[in-house]
């Protein structure tokens, strides 16, 4: 291991899931949609061999950043130059038929659009079991060739997700925060192999209106048998939700420890226990969902070893958690939650961009991020909550990598502060946070606009109120 991978050694890498932890990456986070999308439409048109995408929501008002189009324009233009484009759709049930309206779900009138464009790209529907979601948003750039290049978050496919960062509101529009992940080297390998799982094993792939572009039943993608060459000095680890059967049978990850899949992996939160629970002096997490009672719990045992926390979340708490409140048995989790909030040590904030008229809007966290320690970080599509962790499929990847975590801690906090905390150390960084975040709150609460960044303060004792 190099000298930075061991200065994060005190948090451990889970030993549950298909992947190990690989040296020898080059990580590169992208913060907010606008940079992250303008990256990966950078890879997809220097692309030589293949682009392989997993998309779980879809909006009609999709454009990527600087005149790029539509998704399907970028695929297109990938295909016409003979780039082998293939990707996965999230297929709903009828239990999740309500978000349907943001899914590309294959109907008959969307293939026929595919086929009256003239798109020769490659498409399989995947469905999930019941309620829950194929959640995975995963760009693969020339999977197994020496410029293989992942890329894995929760950006979801909509123009409010392609926000620019600091969040100035010109119009009007909608703004939602959120975060990806680009990686090079050996874990790159592991996002190849678990498209290729997913390809290989997407439940409509036997039926006609189940794939796009190739006979159904056609033959499925060869396995990865070699990893990427080491490119840079960062520690990652590929983890997952997979529920268990939905891809029995399938072929073992390269160099991976034997690992049954029909058993199902629960890696992330397995991780997410780890690392919160080896945290030493900080954990900053930004999440849509704060939704897991093991995790409050974890985070109050942080908090009375003397850890800073502070969590960055939608002001305005999520549907279901919002629906939660209003339910007498969800009373404990929001016992535990206001528990956190009589701690010195924890702040919960939102953020809010300014506006072209001088006032502020609310910017909707949807990120899944946790940095621990100025050592260690987890990037990907799992939010904070039973669903994510236990039902939806999920991909994070997780760092192992003081530069690359710091890096990421003051750029991170550049946008939500407004001041620079590239001298500061982790904990006088958050502490800074609260302080800012405080001050920030009660200018809000006078009426004033004229804030220090983006971010302020909430209360946890009444979060979720409507």
């Amino acid at each position: 291991m190099t000298t930075q991978q061991i200065d994060a050694a005190h948090i451990p890498a889970v030993t549950s899931g298909a992947y190990p932890l690989r040296a020898g990456n080059l990580v590169r986070p992208l913060v907010d949609g606008e940079p992250a999308f303008r990256r990966i439409c950078e890879a997809v048109e220097g692309a030589r061999r293949s682009v392989w995408l997993t998309v779980a929501f879809l909006h009609d008002d999709f454009l990527a950043p600087d005149g790029r189009g539509t998704l399907f324009d970028v695929l297109d233009r990938a295909t016409a130059r003979g780039v082998d484009v293939r990707a996965i759709f999230w297929r709903v049930n009828p239990e999740s038929r309500s978000v349907e309206h943001h899914t590309f779900s294959g109907s008959a009138d969307q293939q026929a659009m595919l086929a009256a464009r003239g798109s020769r790209f490659l498409a399989r529907w995947d469905r999930a079991e019941r309620v829950y979601c194929q959640h995975q948003k995963s760009w693969l750039i020339d999977a197994g060739q020496e410029t293989e290049t992942a890329f894995v978050g929760g950006i979801n496919l909509g123009a409010a997700y392609v926000s620019p960062p600091g969040h100035p509101q010109a119009d009007g529009e909608e703004h939602i925060h959120d975060v990806y992940v680009e990686v090079t080297g050996p874990a790159a390998t592991d996002v190849h192999h678990n498209f290729v799982q997913r390809w290989n094993a997407a439940s409509e792939r036997a039926v006609a209106n189940g794939v796009f572009g190739h006979a159904p039943g056609e033959a499925d993608l060869p396995f990865p048998t070699r990893l990427s060459a080491p490119r840079g000095d960062s520690g990652v680890q590929i983890q997952r939700t997979i529920r268990a059967g939905q891809y029995a049978g399938d072929q073992q990850a390269p160099e991976a420890s034997p690992f049954d899949i029909a058993a199902g992996e629960l890696s992330i939160v397995d991780q997410y226990r780890q690392a919160i629970d080896a945290a030493r002096a900080t954990i900053y997490i930004e999440n849509q969902a704060l939704g897991a009672p093991t995790t409050l719990a974890g985070l109050k045992a942080a908090l009375e070893r003397g850890v800073q926390v502070v969590v960055l979340t939608p002001a305005e708490a999520y549907g279901e958690l919002k629906a939660a409140r209003q339910r007498p048995e969800s009373k404990p989790f929001f016992d535990q939650l206001a528990d956190l909030g009589t701690y010195d040590n924890f702040t919960l904030v939102g953020i809010a961009g300014p506006t072209a008229q001088g006032g502020r809007h609310i910017v909707y966290v949807h990120a899944k991020a946790m940095l621990i320690d100025d050592a260690w970080a987890t990037i990907g599509s799992c939010n904070i909550a039973p669903r994510s962790f236990f039902g939806d499929s999920e991909m994070n990847a997780s760092i192992w990598d003081p530069a690359v975590v710091r890096a990421l801690r003051v750029e991170l906090l550049a946008e939500h502060l407004g001041q620079d905390t590239s001298a500061l150390d982790d904990r006088q960084a958050l502490a800074l946070y609260r302080e800012i975040a405080l001050a920030n709150t009660a200018r809000r609460a006078a009426g004033e606009t004229d804030w220090q960044g983006l971010a302020f303060a909430l209360d946890p004792a009444r979060y979720g109120e409507v």
